[in-house]
């Protein structure tokens, strides 16, 4: 087993699963559509501004917007056009949903992270490069954990701060803290927050991110391997992290697209 091997978790995907995903890579993979995506990615357009904004047809334009509506990151409202010499009239115009680039970065990160067991060498290709292309037009978001299973399940924890806990909602400590990624109580396996089971932290030094486990008594993690208690151990994009094993622990993806690898040269 590889290094790269130790840090991915294999997901288990059915056929159709992969025809989806193989439509959704579909749609991504079109310049222009990311053309399109930038265009109205501040303000909504009707589809003439938007065709002349990408310098292609109408019809061309329409088509593309109907593949972006489809996976449910485009959507259309009635609106006015700009005023003319014969006034103004009503028109479809088209806007980013409310998080759909995050949806966008949020899906191909878990099929990138967690290692699909494809025979389709074409399609896993396919999938690191609408990633790489993506993740350049719009942006490297900032690291974050997703959460799996559970209550929660798809709950994204952007990492914001350089020192994040970890735990299981503590209604008698009041309001946890900003810096914090709290957990339902359904995570019945989990320390509460006001004594952290783990702890995630930045280290400015190299940009690197780590995790350790702060005592508990479940245990943190990594790609199924225990932590010591109180050592902190490097985290890479894709690791997989439990926090407690069992049903009533919670399970997290940790995702860093943005995170530089310092050259070594």
């Amino acid at each position: 087993m590889t290094d790269d091997d130790a840090r991915t978790l294999v997901l288990d995907t059915d056929a159709d699963d992969l025809e989806e995903l193989s439509e959704y890579l579909d749609v991504l993979s079109s310049s222009t559509r990311l053309k399109i995506l930038k265009t109205i990615e501040r303000s909504p357009k009707d589809i003439r501004q938007i065709s002349a904004a990408i310098e292609t047809s109408y019809e061309n334009t329409k088509k593309h917007l109907d593949r972006l509506m489809k996976i449910g990151v485009v959507r259309k409202e009635a609106g006015l056009s700009r005023p003319t010499a014969k006034g103004v009239r009503p028109v479809w115009k088209y806007s980013l949903v409310p998080g759909g680039l995050e949806a966008i970065t949020r899906t191909l990160g878990l099929f990138a992270n967690l290692r699909l067991t494809l025979t389709d060498e074409v399609l896993a290709e396919r999938l690191a490069s609408v990633r790489k292309t993506f993740s350049g037009e719009f942006g490297r978001p900032s690291p974050a954990v997703i959460l799996l299973g559970g209550p929660e399940d798809g709950k994204v924890f952007p990492l914001d701060h350089d020192r994040i806990s970890i735990g299981r909602v503590d209604p008698a400590a009041g309001a946890p803290p900003d810096q914090a990624i709290v957990l339902s109580e359904e995570y019945a396996a989990v320390t509460r927050v006001s004594r952290p089971h783990a702890r995630i932290t930045r280290h400015h030094s190299t940009g690197g991110w780590f995790i350790e486990d702060c005592g508990s008594t479940g245990g943190t993690f990594v790609n199924g391997r225990r932590l010591d208690k109180g050592r902190q151990h490097e985290l890479h994009d894709g690791d997989l992290i439990e926090i407690a094993k069992g049903a009533s622990g919670a399970t997290l993806v940790f995702i860093a697209p943005g995170v530089v690898v310092p050259d070594e040269t």
